[in-house]
């Protein structure tokens, strides 16, 4: 009897389950192939793919499979420890993913909800931080970030490191808020032209720079309620 090839090295590149995979996505491939993805070897007398439809013909499919002990996996021939314990690994993440729901968003509607959710972290700073948020078409905070450290000057704040990080996290548009260690969040002209600039950049590119708050001790100044956006 000729054995089958456990490594699938002579079966046609475009049959071979993980090249599929990265060719055409994961959703092409059928259950079989995904498992025999994960096993990654079969035995010395059958191929991966054998080995995984003979699993999944044990358990008459996904639905008995996803409850399968580490004991009934280990009893099937082909299958030890170590691939059963990948097998339970794999249907537990599965598992979670399926179960898991998004934290609620924290919304932006006004300045006051851009200061609230950094003031108390930002106001007692003895340094400028300059900080964006990234928000979703619904204004939800998708993720914050302190972009640098130090006094503020348009050579400093470059638009680059700001709308590079807002596209990487698909952000419809932006707020920046940077604090005063003085504790007096007037504005300085500086703030004022990194505003203009960021805004001008943000058309440019289309993510929409929607507020620049500038902190100060228990109280903000908003660079578009002031006019400036």
């Amino acid at each position: 009897m000729v054995q089958a090839d456990v490594t699938l090295k002579h079966v046609p590149k475009q049959d071979r389950p993980r090249e599929r995979l990265i060719e055409k996505g994961p959703a092409t491939l059928s259950n079989q192939d995904l498992l025999a993805i994960l096993l990654g070897t079969g035995t010395k007398d059958e191929s991966v793919t054998t080995l995984s439809q003979r699993v999944f013909m044990h358990f008459e499919g996904l639905h008995l499979l996803k409850d399968a002990t580490i004991e009934e996996l280990t009893a099937i021939r082909g299958i030890g420890t170590a691939k059963g314990v990948l097998i339970l690994a794999a249907i537990e993440f599965g598992k979670r993913l399926y179960r898991f729901r998004p934290e609620e968003r924290y919304v932006i509607r006004s300045p006051e909800d851009g200061a609230d959710y950094i003031m108390e972290e930002m106001r007692n700073l003895n340094q400028e931080h300059f900080v964006c948020l990234f928000l979703n078409t619904k204004n939800q905070i998708l993720h914050r970030q302190t972009i640098f450290i130090g006094s503020l000057n348009a050579s400093i704040v470059h638009p680059r490191e700001v709308f590079r990080e807002a596209v990487k996290r698909s952000a419809a548009s932006i707020i920046c808020a940077h604090n005063h260690p003085s504790g007096d969040p007037s504005p300085s002209q500086e703030d004022i032209h990194v505003t203009k600039r960021l805004s001008e950049c943000g058309k440019m590119i289309g993510i929409e720079l929607l507020d620049h708050l500038v902190i100060g001790d228990r109280k903000f100044v908003s660079l578009k309620e002031k006019g400036y956006l």
